[in-house]
């Protein structure tokens, strides 16, 4: 047998611990989406404070120094700290979740040999799963688009993505005039946790909304979405925090509660109603990672509890 010998290169030179140590954040980020690498921040910066460090990477080095048992009993003081502050079992499991990220990364790069072990506290995750149901819904798209105007065009194109395909509202605020395809009615949207974009198809009164308010829009290239602000000539990105006082704001019209993520409830409990609880196809409509997240939707959206009770009372 003829042949150049295959030629295999020599493994990359070893960071020493030191330069390990001092990078352990630009490590922690990287390949991670902008919002992700946001939300990380805000969850570390609170233990920095805990900490008392003097930056983000002081507190990941400090963490990491000390050894296996006093690693969880600082763990534990943060944890009681945030719930003696009165912060929602949601936001303290989030940051313990950031924490022990951060850990295991430390575990990986050899800094530590063990990780973080202190558990999450107890919560009713999606206690309301219903959202402001459709007649709500009907009343939203009704009040965005009564003023007319290129505004009234975009909020109502939002509103659409939120509820007719269940778009999160940074999923929409993240695309740009590139992502959407005129001649298949698709959005290429990124979704949570993921580093590709992902094609969905828009029916038919969430397209033409769309193409309505793109009409309006112009064709320059740029943010599907812009600030309709005229003090910023409507140039910038719309942002999370104003799509969430628009669906707010709108919601007070109507005299019901209503926000982002709650359009996104209503169309995904709408969804198991229509299909008598078809949690597989669903789950290709919502996009959730977790079958068990759907069955809390499906347990909400059918009061079995309820349904017994009325039995038993019989």
């Amino acid at each position: 047998m003829t042949g150049s010998a295959v030629v295999i290169p020599a493994p990359p030179a070893a960071l020493a611990l030191s330069d390990l140590q001092a990078h352990l954040l630009d490590a922690f980020f990287a390949g991670r989406n902008a919002r992700t690498v946001a939300a990380y921040r805000r969850d570390l910066e609170d233990w920095r404070t805990f900490a008392g460090a003097a930056d983000m990477d002081a507190a990941a080095r400090a963490i990491l120094a000390v050894s296996h048992g006093q690693a969880n009993a600082w763990a534990l003081a943060y944890k009681a700290a945030m719930i003696e502050r009165g912060l929602q079992p949601a936001t303290v499991n989030r940051r313990l979740a950031a924490l022990r990220s951060l850990v295991k990364l430390g575990n990986t790069l050899g800094l530590v040999s063990w990780r973080l072990e202190v558990e999450n506290v107890p919560s009713a995750a999606y206690r309301d799963t219903r959202g402001p149901g459709r007649d709500g819904v009907r009343t939203l798209f009704e009040l965005a688009a009564q003023p007319g105007g290129s505004k009234a065009l975009r909020d109502v194109a939002v509103l659409r993505l939120l509820h007719d395909v269940a778009l999160r509202r940074g999923e929409v605020v993240g695309l740009d005039l590139a992502h959407y395809d005129p001649r298949r009615g698709t959005v290429a949207i990124l979704g949570k946790g993921r580093t590709e974009r992902q094609l969905v198809t828009l029916p038919p009164a969430a397209r033409a909304a769309v193409e309505a308010w793109i009409a309006a829009r112009g064709s320059v290239a740029g943010p599907l979405f812009t600030n309709q602000d005229r003090a910023r000539k409507g140039s910038g990105r719309l942002t999370d925090s104003a799509v969430y006082r628009l669906v707010r704001d709108l919601g007070k019209k109507a005299g019901i509660k209503a926000r982002p993520h709650g359009l996104r409830h209503s169309a995904i409990t709408d969804a198991l109603d229509r299909t008598n609880g078809n949690i597989r196809a669903v789950r290709k409509f919502s996009r959730h990672k977790d079958f068990n997240v759907l069955v809390v939707y499906d347990d909400n959206r059918t009061d079995l509890a309820g349904d017994i009770a009325r039995l038993v009372s019989e």
